[in-house]
């Protein structure tokens, strides 16, 4: 048996829009779904014939083969040695890309429950939100800075000054919706409202797009900000401006731009909270007999630090205020300096000589306690062991 035209099945002109498509398909699929019918198997086979139909013609490439060719362009040994859709598997489950009554449910309730992705009520799509990475010195979180960053991304149209019409004429009141953005459908019991298919929501529609964008009221661009870096600022922080995003659909409001900070690692000082930490190597000979030593803080000046004969390996020393600024406040954190001793290396002869000499004259238990009491309980533990 020859299959019926599909746009008869509908009951549409072969002229009709896409809106009207699915309009005749929602309202004739919903009468005749098996659910409605139980046990009617013509009702059955209409449905099914309804969402192959609707498949073929809401899609803009299927209707024009199927203009062109009719069913033959869906059949094994069609126009071009095959069907260019890959063919179609009927059936009203939702197999294979046939319809459905989860298409029904989607169309009729996919806005309703905020599916879709489409724009608001009454009004075009707003600018999605960019992110961009950056990474600053210590230094710049310090002193707080000033710098600028690119980023890649849509601005109003500057030909049709983001209306999406060529000439920047201004768009016309969608026929289908007129102006509102979303249209009411009946079903069953219930009256639901949806974004409008015709306008998508805007409220709008353009009659001339624009050749520049196409009729989106904006094009890709790169785009230069001048960015603050607020003193004290956190790793990880993140930084709002506002309207920097992308631009929206038609002239609606601009998306936002979020920079999250990261602090590059420093090759002296470690940051923890306002608290700075800086590992200072000193000479053994500094260490054992005193003196002074100059450390590099944050505001570029130098610091001097007293170090006590007999100072060892891993003592911190506080500079009180030579930290981090606290965001959003006059004060400062602390900056902890450790001090390495170090241990001579390359030594002439008669240096090792005299540090030879003075190992011998000097005292494990006076010149060395930490050790000396150390290796005394290395010993004790000894002694238990063999015990």
């Amino acid at each position: 048996m020859a299959k019926q035209d599909y746009y008869s099945t509908l009951g549409v002109d072969r002229s009709a829009s896409t809106a009207d498509i699915r309009k005749a398909y929602r309202k004739l699929a919903m009468k005749y779904h098996p659910d409605r019918n139980p046990g009617d198997n013509a009702a059955e086979q209409k449905f099914k014939d309804l969402n192959e139909a609707h498949d073929i013609l809401k899609d803009e490439q299927k209707r024009s083969a199927y203009d062109q060719y009719g069913h033959a362009a869906f059949e094994q040994g069609g126009p071009g040695g095959g069907s260019p859709f890959g063919g179609f598997s009927q059936g009203f489950g939702g197999g294979g890309g046939g319809g459905g009554f989860g298409d029904i449910f989607e169309e009729m309730f996919g806005d309703f429950m905020g599916g879709g992705g489409r724009a608001g009520q009454g009004g075009a799509a707003r600018g999605a939100d960019l992110r961009y990475n950056m990474e600053v010195k210590l230094e710049q979180v310090y002193k707080g800075a000033k710098t600028t960053i690119k980023v890649p991304t849509s601005v109003p149209c500057g030909e049709c000054q983001g209306s999406g019409a060529a000439g920047g004429a201004a768009p016309v009141t969608c026929p289908t919706c007129h102006g509102h953005g979303r249209v009411r459908a009946q079903s069953g019991f219930f009256t639901v409202e949806r974004t409008c298919p015709a306008c998508q929501g805007v409220g709008q529609v353009i009659k001339d797009p624009c050749r520049s964008c196409g009729g989106n009221g904006r094009t890709r661009k790169e785009k230069v900000l001048s960015v603050n870096i607020p003193s004290g600022v956190e790793d990880g922080t993140r930084i709002r401006l506002g309207g920097e995003g992308e631009a929206g659909m038609r002239g609606a409001p601009a998306g936002d731009l979020y920079i999250f900070v990261t602090i590059a690692e420093h090759r002296f000082f470690q940051r923890e909270g306002a608290n700075i930490f800086c590992r200072v190597p000193i000479p053994m000979t500094t260490a054992a007999l005193g003196g002074t030593v100059e450390v590099p803080t944050l505001d570029g000046r130098k610091a001097r630090i007293n170090i006590p004969a007999g100072t060892q390996s891993a003592h911190q020393f506080r500079l009180a205020g030579k930290g981090m600024p606290v965001l959003r406040s006059s004060a400062h954190g602390d900056m902890f300096v450790q001090t390495m001793v170090e241990t001579p290396v390359n030594l002439t002869k008669k240096q090792s000589e005299l540090l030879r000499e003075f190992e011998q004259s000097a005292s494990g238990e006076k010149h060395s306690p930490e050790s000396a009491g150390f290796f005394s309980k290395v010993k004790e533990l000894w002694e238990d062991l063999k015990d």
